[in-house]
């Protein structure tokens, strides 16, 4: 029996990726944070053009990291904008309200049948 190897079966991830002044605007923190962060090497990128393209997944995380960064994201960046989304699908709605808990099943419901 053959077994294939699960990375080559994966497909490659998308990257995203932005600039410095989007990951600013996004995250709600001044441009020199960002610059300074790549300077520190807490975000990967890459250089397309003479300018950095951030890769978004590290931006995430580092952001995470960081707690006045976290604030600042949920404040002044995108997260300001989250209780606006309009999601259906409880799944995947950052919007807590939008949940419903699930009914609790009676204790007669509950015992099985004789």
């Amino acid at each position: 029996m053959v077994q294939k190897d699960n990375n080559q079966a994966k497909e490659p991830k998308e990257m995203i990726r932005v600039s410095v002044s989007e990951a600013a605007r996004l995250f709600g923190v001044n441009p020199q944070t960002i610059r300074r962060a790549i300077n520190a090497r807490e975000i990967t990128y890459a250089i397309v053009g003479g300018r950095y393209k951030l890769n978004f997944e590290s931006l995430v995380k580092w952001s995470q990291i960081h707690t006045t960064i976290k604030n600042k994201l949920l404040k002044q960046g995108i997260g300001q904008f989250v209780d606006k989304w309009k999601i259906k699908n409880p799944l995947y709605s950052p919007n807590p309200k939008s949940i419903r808990p699930e009914p609790e099943q009676d204790q007669d419901q509950a015992k099985p049948l004789k």
